[in-house]
């Protein structure tokens, strides 16, 4: 897996990804592909052997409207292609994610937001170091998310 800069045609793809319910709040509907490519949004892609597999984010657009959030870390998040989902892959996407921030912006800090449902994020991103230290529901719709931080070395 690696990342690179998202492309028209991958932002294209993501837009239509949907996902199974309770995992539809992942889904990217009325999304402008070209939220994707502008570069202040953060976006990048997530490749495998050329393919698109999923996308990264890094900034401001990996927060959740209701969470309490500072300047101390770097927010990241991102998504699998949903055919993708549950196969043991979110480890690996993630930590492609992380070392790609961690040499990109050198943060103290990564943070995450995941959705209170999603147990198997959670864990993965608890098995890559990560300590819960809020929860909070969103403005948006109420639903549940953890924020989750961890220190660089």
């Amino acid at each position: 897996m690696e990342i690179v800069d998202m492309t028209d045609e991958y932002a294209a793809d993501i837009v239509t990804w949907r996902y199974p319910a309770p995992y539809d709040c992942y889904d990217l509907v009325d999304t402008d592909p070209e939220f994707f490519t502008d570069p202040r949004n953060g976006y990048v892609a997530l490749v495998d052997k050329g393919e698109l597999i999923g996308y990264r984010v890094f900034g401001r657009d990996g927060r959740v409207p209701g969470g309490e959030y500072d300047e101390s870390a770097l927010d990241t998040g991102g998504g699998l292609r949903p055919e993708l989902t549950g196969r043991g892959l979110g480890r690996q996407a993630i930590a492609a994610g992380l070392e790609y921030g961690a040499a990109r912006f050198r943060p103290m800090a990564f943070r995450v937001t995941v959705a209170g449902l999603n147990i198997r994020a959670q864990q993965v991103v608890q098995g890559l170091g990560f300590v819960p230290t809020r929860t909070f529901n969103a403005t948006t719709d109420g639903c549940g998310f953890v924020i989750m931080t961890r220190r660089q070395p």
